[in-house]
């Protein structure tokens, strides 16, 4: 939660002052009491301030545990996406199979000029090349996971909301997308253009990156 800039400035005068009344922090404001009444429950309520009753408000400050996660709350899908690797819907099952183990990938896209159409995973290249069907003419949208049953997120969700996505649906990876849907009556569709993905892998170095920092 990021505070507001008369937060920072209540925060700033109970710490030079402190312990502080509310009264005088309004005085110093040039604001009413009551007008204060909701940035101090927030600012308490976070732990930033401690209220004792007849004497006034002290400076506490975020605690390690409390910045950390202030720190991981912060971070964006946008600061941890990292490009999809991406077939066609035509792209056969063979060279898909190819594609996965030369990028090193646990999931593919399917993608028609940018706009997702599918999802692939090893388990089902791995259930697909099982069966009967000639691998090098079997087109992968035969057994892609369609994009009305898939999970995605947008650049500006919170990195924490994707991965509890990812541990919610038990997957790897998420498509990152921004939405183009088509509002036309004629033809409504859902219209998710790509711009990367985020996975289990990018979630856990973004998060060990904040662990790193000082607090």
């Amino acid at each position: 939660m990021k505070l507001s800039k008369r937060q920072e400035a209540i925060a700033h005068i109970v710490r030079e002052n402190g312990p502080v009344t509310g009264s005088a922090i309004a005085e110093h404001l040039d604001v009413t009491r009551s007008a204060l009444r909701s940035d101090l429950a927030v600012l308490t309520m976070i732990g930033v301030l401690e209220a004792r009753p007849n004497v006034g408000y002290y400076y506490v400050g975020l605690s390690p545990k409390n910045q950390t996660a202030e720190i991981l709350r912060s971070y964006s899908v946008h600061d941890a996406l990292s490009q999809a690797v991406i077939v066609s819907p035509e792209t056969n099952l063979y060279n898909t199979i190819v594609t996965m183990f030369t990028e090193d990938v646990g999931t593919i896209l399917v993608c028609e000029d940018s706009y997702l159409q599918g999802v692939v995973s090893r388990k089902d290249l791995l259930r697909a090349s099982m069966g009967q069907t000639d691998p090098h003419t079997m087109p992968i949208s035969m057994i892609m996971t369609p994009v009305s049953k898939l999970i995605v997120v947008e650049p500006s969700d919170s990195l924490a909301v994707a991965a509890q996505k990812m541990i919610d649906y038990e997957v790897d990876c998420l498509p990152v997308v921004v939405r183009e849907d088509d509002e036309s009556q004629d033809n409504p569709k859902r219209r998710l253009k790509v711009v990367g993905r985020v996975s289990k892998t990018t979630v856990t170095k973004a998060f060990l990156e904040c662990s790193t920092q000082e607090v």
